[in-house]
């Protein structure tokens, strides 16, 4: 069964403090995901600027450039761990179905606690 989009809502009004709304435990795991890609590559984007001398663009290049430009830092575990988060956010966000979803999530959070740790 393909995954109802109109669920993310009720997960954003939830998060926003609405305890009332109610939505289905894939919407969370999905948000689950999507967030734990976006805390390991804000945080890895920042640390590059910081220390390793990353220009962000401000622009959905900067996905693909932080990783490369980690890699060239010699960072190589935080870029291939960013690719693997961005590439399951990318199936949680646009796909209809994610296949094994509870172990994307379990993983996700896994990795993206990995890069945070790694880059400090």
């Amino acid at each position: 069964m393909s995954f109802d989009w109109r669920e993310y809502l009720a997960v954003a009004r939830f998060l926003a403090g609405d305890t009332a709304v109610g939505f289905s435990a894939e919407a969370a795991l999905r948000a689950a995901v999507s967030r734990a890609y976006y805390a390991a590559f804000c945080h890895a984007r920042d640390h590059a600027v910081r220390r390793l001398g990353f220009t962000a663009l401000g622009s959905g290049q900067d996905h693909r450039n932080l990783r490369a430009h980690l890699h060239r830092a010699q960072r190589h575990r935080a870029a291939e761990l960013l690719d693997r988060l961005h590439q399951w956010r990318k199936a949680c966000d646009y796909d209809d179905v994610v296949l094994n979803l509870e172990q994307v999530v379990t993983s996700s959070l896994t990795r993206a606690q990995v890069v945070l740790d790694e880059l400090g």
